[in-house]
């Protein structure tokens, strides 16, 4: 595959595609996605119809250019705080290596994670640990490699912390807030409430006992505070009111314990677009009002600013990402048209999970049928297993056609799952009319090696 493409400029995470990709109903595709004359869609200049015959369908292609523009673009926007990765949105080697290069920091959830990252050779020292509940060994691996802080997601995980970290080191860690602040897509993303999992509140005190316990700790150094108040936000004014609770909590601190903290996480969340005319989060707003929200408080509160850190994820992954799925079947049934494809849940649980809602393309031949509403579901045993409800598509969708799902790249692999021994479908880097495999297809050899007894 060797088809070229002009090169797009970097832009920012929020910024459209532009006039002639609107044209061509392609502004939540990839930035380089082109259609082709032959009703084929190249991205990176990679015919996507060839993909799905040279590596199967299922497969998702991931634009290597645009995933490190947006890299570069979260670091212009925030040239004086520290941006890193939140690898739960989708991690593999090469994608630690683009994170790397392009010079941001990594956050982790697991041991599991934490061991890709090291196998990689990424900088220890430049990833963050999070988690609600983490086990013995997600911790003991933190320490071990040296990771460099770890959010104290609840009390009983101070003392199990500071009793592993060897006698004469210090741990960096941060205390992980809940701020009161809903926000995000989905009741099940909001994660800055109360009376939910994560982290601990300052409504209730929980917050500010924690910071004395930690500070009471020789072995574990408080650097700062954390806070993740939700995902796929579109608006920058709940990010304000956390900036504002938090600064006020570090005045408290500082009033109470002497200390003025130096760092402080306002986590991620930031939202793209899955369907034409959605909304996304302007980063370049974000980090303007940010940064004059946290100045002004700090001021009014004599603190000196404390250095920021952001953890992108589906941001900087998720608009980068396609997969491309083939037509199995077309079942019409009453007033319903249902067209199957050879994915579905077991590959992208979120519209089982979220209601999230795709804009799928018929690629690879030309219709003139017109458009009709159906809906495209998967594979699997479920009734919920469906893909997007209520689409159009072109009145004449077969099996043997392809269809494209743009905004791919997050919580599709990361999330996926081996419900009825179907396996993964393989990531595939797109980039200068080249696709290279990241990840290949799961066998059913490999799930069958799992499978010890008899």
């Amino acid at each position: 595959m060797t088809v070229s493409v002009a090169s797009t400029p970097a832009l920012g995470p929020d910024a459209s595609t532009g006039s002639s990709a609107d044209r061509d109903g392609l502004s939540v595709w990839p930035r380089s996605a082109t259609a082709a004359a032959d009703a084929d869609v190249l991205v990176g200049g990679v015919s996507l119809t060839e993909a799905a015959d040279r590596f199967g369908t299922p497969v998702y292609v991931l634009d290597e250019s645009e995933v490190r523009e947006r890299c570069r673009s979260y670091r212009t926007a925030f040239p004086e705080a520290d941006i890193v990765y939140a690898a739960k949105a989708f991690l593999c080697r090469a994608m630690v290596r683009w994170v790397q290069e392009e010079g941001l920091g990594l956050d982790v959830c697991s041991a599991g994670e934490l061991a890709l990252a090291a196998a990689t050779g990424f900088p220890p020292e430049r990833i963050v640990m999070h988690g609600n509940a983490k086990s013995p060994e997600d911790l003991g691996s933190a320490v071990r490699l040296g990771v460099g802080r770890i959010v104290v997601d609840s009390t009983s995980e101070i003392a199990r912390l500071a009793a592993i970290v060897p006698v004469g080191s210090r741990q960096q860690v941060m205390v992980r807030v809940v701020p009161g602040i809903a926000a995000g897509g989905h009741t099940k993303v909001q994660t800055g409430t109360e009376d939910q999992k994560f982290g601990l509140s300052i409504t209730d005190g929980s917050a500010q006992h924690a910071v004395a316990r930690v500070l009471a700790q020789p072995r574990l150094e408080l650097v700062g505070l954390h806070c993740h108040i939700g995902s796929q936000i579109t608006a920058v004014k709940p990010y304000l009111a956390a900036v504002r609770r938090m600064t006020g909590l570090l005045a408290r601190i500082r009033d109470q314990h002497g200390v003025q903290l130096p760092q402080l996480n306002i986590g991620g969340g930031h939202g793209i677009a899955y369907r034409p005319g959605e909304d996304t989060l302007d980063v370049s707003v974000l980090a303007g009002r940010v940064r004059a929200e946290l100045e002004e408080g700090c001021h009014r509160a004599d603190l000196t600013v404390p250095r920021l850190t952001l953890e992108p994820g589906r941001a900087v992954v998720g608009p980068a990402g396609v997969v491309v799925y083939r037509v199995l079947s077309v079942k019409r049934t009453g007033s319903r048209t249902f067209v199957a494809v050879d994915g579905g849940m077991s590959d992208n649980p979120r519209p089982a999970l979220y209601g999230v809602r795709y804009s799928p393309r018929l690629i690879g031949r030309h219709s003139v049928a017109p458009p009709d509403l159906v809906t495209v579901v998967g594979r699997h045993c479920e009734a919920g297993d469906v893909l997007a409800d209520d689409v159009p598509l072109p009145g004449d969708v077969r099996p043997g056609d392809l269809i494209a799902v743009p905004a791919a790249g997050a919580y599709h692999l990361s999330m996926a799952s081996g419900y009825n021994l179907v396996g993964r479908p393989p990531v595939v880097a797109a980039a200068n009319g080249i696709a290279r495999t990241l990840v290949r297809r799961e066998s059913l050899d490999d799930m069958s090696r799992r499978d010890v007894g008899l």
